[in-house]
């Protein structure tokens, strides 16, 4: 069955669709059989793996306001193993539609019951937002991966997230955990990323992952070419990271040391 893991941040500019895009193409790039949901209605998650936003015969709106099956919302990828449920600017109806709905925070949760075991791994990109698809997510997800930046901001942010998260696993989801906290756009030269590094990993220790993402220009270009930084440039720094991330991801899932 399907691990679910929400890739979450509320603050902005973090990294987060990068890292759900390319979490998922390097696992799928090992074998793994990989769904990406774009919760995100800016949809840069589809747009990032080489898909028309403005051009969807379906998409993650069409599944919560039940238009269509989730089957019939998945979409291949430039890597076998990887699939997506796209998203557009048509999901922030979704929230107001869905709004005075009975069970709304459980929509997501219930539509991936049918393919949950045809995944070995499912990452929803959440918005930068706590809002109804954050929810949503949050509710159907087994684990929370918080990707941040090592700013002095962010040490506030993750403080809000936890709350959430707290709030979210009293409520609706007890069996919802930290999956890791993932260091993005890291500059070692940088005395204060390296400050917020070590005050990350003193208070939460083997949650902050091994593997650190570096500040890198591929990462950034990849998505204009539509394209995981793999498939862009797999000798990078950045591709390279998330490779690395993977095979900590995959040890983790196995319990070896």
């Amino acid at each position: 069955m399907g691990k679910i893991t929400a890739v979450a941040n509320q603050k902005g500019g973090v990294g987060k669709t990068t890292t759900a895009i390319n979490i998922a193409a390097s696992l799928a790039n090992a074998g793994k059989r990989v769904l990406l949901i774009d919760a995100d209605p800016q949809g840069n998650s589809t747009s990032g793996l080489g898909i028309d936003k403005d051009s969807l015969s379906g998409s993650l709106y069409d599944l919560f306001t039940g238009s269509k099956t989730i089957e019939e919302n998945i979409y291949d990828t430039g890597l076998p193993f990887l699939k997506i449920i796209p998203s557009n600017i048509d999901l922030i109806g979704a929230e107001l539609e869905l709004a005075s709905k009975e069970g709304r925070e459980t929509i997501l949760k219930n539509a991936l019951g049918p393919v949950k075991d045809m995944f070995e791994y499912i990452f929803i990109d959440c918005p930068p937002s706590l809002s109804l698809l954050t929810l949503n997510a949050l509710v159907a997800a087994d684990s929370l991966l918080v990707p941040m930046q090592c700013e002095y901001y962010a040490l506030e942010g993750i403080s809000m997230l936890l709350r959430t998260f707290n709030l979210i696993k009293d409520s609706f989801n007890p069996s919802l955990e930290i999956e890791g906290i993932l260091l993005t756009m890291f500059d070692g030269r940088n005395s204060l990323a390296n400050q917020v590094s070590d005050e990350l990993r003193k208070h939460f220790g083997d949650k902050v992952y091994k593997t650190i993402i570096p500040r890198n220009v591929t990462l950034a270009e990849a998505p204009s070419h539509g394209k995981p930084v793999i498939l862009y440039d797999i000798r990078s720094r950045g591709a390279q990271s998330y490779l690395e991330l993977a095979k900590e991801i995959m040890k983790n899932e196995a319990g070896v040391g």
